[in-house]
């Protein structure tokens, strides 16, 4: 059946921008009048410096502008996502994209015109001006960079480099999106087609294993032939994020990435060393994998095929807000009492209609709605979806209304951890709910697959990541013939013996786009560990732990996000969340286990 149009869209299923513009018209209006005000933002600069007074009124004008910015481009980016054949709209696109890049232009003399306000003067502006007060935090993360900052001349002749510094990430991008044509392969109809990433993430779960092999042969001999360009490529991405973190005196590249969330490194090394540490639950995991499976020799490609058939649960939208609400109702009435305006005043648009982005994502801005956009299917997975968008939606209406707009955001480290959150809760109430042993075994392999492919897959990409900072840093190449030998080995440690050693999943590294992101990947790890434990002190916990999340979906960045996270009762500096998080995978896979033998 054909894909509804936008117009045959009914309406009430349709997310309702005329709450932040009732017309284009008034879009329009507020676009001009935005454009105007960043133009007279480059005055500020010859007088921020001056005083307290100045400090204080230039950084709230900025942010004044920046605030009314946001609006007008979350309406341009929103009316274009439901339909992306609507020209007007992709106009609008375009224009905001193009006033974001002159608004970064004309602000980007504060950082460095803080930084250069000596440590005692500016200790003395915050004293003669007691409104800068309200914007404590956000000078401290900047003059925590003061140690890191080069003279101004220095910086400049850094960043006028940039564009020569980031052509290897550049490469890469066109070399794999553009440039590089895969091979055919046989799909489960047995039709010959081209491979594509988007077709590979669909035969790789096909239960016909010839198929899966097939993807995974065509997919690594095409990255096989660039071996030698990509490791390059990579290569010159490490060089240049040593380099900037040697010349802006941090002891390493990790060190200046983590540095911008204010994370120290120990939460990187507890991660590590924790997952190494729990590596024979994956083992286990892996060899009920090829039980199950009935296989001889498991093979890399057999890793993503789902091991349970699909269960009798369906939901139409309707059905999914109301077992949605059930299901998170551990979080209290006014947690549920939001949940209830986002689900019924066309804050969320669900419809899978023709040129509408796929995926889904929860967005707004700080003075809109946390408006979700989903694309339905009746099925189990949408409603994980609807909990976890919802997830966002909530840490952003939290967030939003209890703290000014200065820390009306939040940083990615804290970002995955209340939609993560959220899916876990769901997971906890159908195995509270459910008693038939082959939907329990559905839900139980949901969450251990995401187990695996999150907290486990993330941290053995973190673990590489660190391998190919240190070994540029101490001067070994990093050649295709060293990262394929580092990786192939690495992830036969991950896996176990169960795996058949060997192969070509040793060329992975050269696919993964996260590894130029500079130590980025490790978040998505201790985000899901730290979603776990929360979820256990939502679900299990007193009212003590119920307040204290509720509390962190309040806190937006107006704290680091690992003091943010203790409050919540997750010290990520510490091994104790993760541990929490690996006893609920044995729990669970042990269950997992008991009810694969009755089958």
């Amino acid at each position: 059946m054909a894909l509804p149009t936008r117009n045959e869209v009914p309406e009430e299923l349709t997310w309702d921008l005329s709450r932040i513009f009732k017309s284009d018209k008034d879009w329009e209006n507020a676009y001009q009048n935005v454009k105007n005000d960043i133009n007279d933002l480059a005055d500020l600069k010859n007088t921020i410096t001056n005083s307290g007074k100045d400090l204080y009124e230039a950084i709230t004008q900025m942010l004044a502008v920046k605030r009314r910015f946001e609006n007008i481009y979350v309406y341009a980016t929103m009316a274009s996502d439901v339909d992306t054949s609507n020209n007007h709209y992709l106009g609008y696109v375009a224009r905001v994209q193009s006033l974001a890049s002159q608004f970064e232009a004309v602000t980007s003399f504060l950082n460095p015109a803080i930084l250069s306000i000596p440590e005692e003067k500016l200790s003395d502006f915050m004293k003669e001006e007691p409104r800068l007060k309200d914007y404590a935090h956000l000078i401290d993360t900047i003059t925590k960079m003061r140690p890191h900052t080069l003279p101004a001349q220095e910086e400049k002749l850094i960043a006028d480099a940039s564009d020569a510094m980031n052509t290897s990430e550049s490469t890469f991008n066109v070399l794999t999106n553009s440039d590089m044509q895969y091979g055919y392969v046989q799909d489960e109809d047995g039709q010959m087609v081209q491979l594509s990433d988007g077709l590979y993430s669909n035969l790789i779960q096909s239960q016909n294993r010839d198929v899966r092999k097939m993807a995974f042969d065509v997919m690594y001999a095409t990255y096989g032939q660039f071996e030698n360009t990509l490791a390059s490529t990579l290569s010159g991405v490490v060089k240049m994020h040593n380099y900037n973190a040697r010349v802006h005196n941090f002891k390493s590249a990790r060190n200046a990435s983590l540095s911008e969330n204010g994370v120290n490194t120990n939460v990187y090394d507890t991660l590590l060393k924790e997952v190494n540490k729990h590596l024979d639950l994956l083992h286990r995991y892996v060899s009920l994998r090829k039980k199950i499976l009935k296989l001889d020799d498991l093979q890399m490609w057999d890793m993503y095929v789902p091991l349970t058939g699909k269960p009798a649960l369906s939901y139409n939208f309707e059905e999914a807000k109301k077992e949605a609400k059930k299901a998170l109702a551990p979080l209290g009435e006014d947690y549920l009492k939001h949940v209830d305006y986002i689900f019924n005043n066309r804050v969320i648009d669900p419809v899978e209609s023709q040129n509408k982005v796929t995926g889904a994502y929860s967005g707004g801005a700080y003075d809109t709605d946390p408006y979700e956009l989903l694309n339905w299917e009746n099925n189990i997975d949408s409603l994980y979806t609807l909990v976890h968008e919802t997830g966002h939606s909530m840490h952003s209406w939290y967030t939003r209304h209890n703290q000014p707009y200065v820390y009306g955001d939040y940083p990615i480290f804290v970002a995955e951890i209340a939609s993560t959150t959220n899916e876990n809760i769901l997971t906890e109430y159908f195995l509270d709910h459910i008693k038939d042993p082959k939907t329990r075994a559905f839900i139980l392999n949901y969450y251990l697959d995401s187990f695996k492919g999150t907290l486990y897959r993330q941290t053995q990409f973190a673990e590489f990541e660190q391998f190919i900072h240190e070994a540029d840093a101490n001067g070994e190449p990093l050649t295709a013939e060293v990262l394929d030998n580092f990786y192939g080995e690495l992830n036969q440690r991950y896996y176990g013996d169960s795996v058949t050693p060997g192969g070509d999943i040793a060329k992975e590294w050269s696919r993964i786009p996260h590894f130029y992101y500079n130590f980025y990947v490790y978040q998505y790890a201790t985000g899901f560990a730290a979603a776990t434990a929360l979820a256990n002190k939502v679900v299990h916990g007193d009212q003590k732990d119920k307040e204290a999340y509720i509390d962190y979906l309040k806190s937006g960045s107006s704290d680091y996000p690992v003091e943010i996270m203790k409050r919540a009762g997750v010290d990520m500096t510490k091994p104790d969340y993760l541990e929490d998080a690996f006893k609920t995978f044995e729990k669970r896979l042990n269950e997992f286990e008991s009810l694969i033998d009755q089958f």
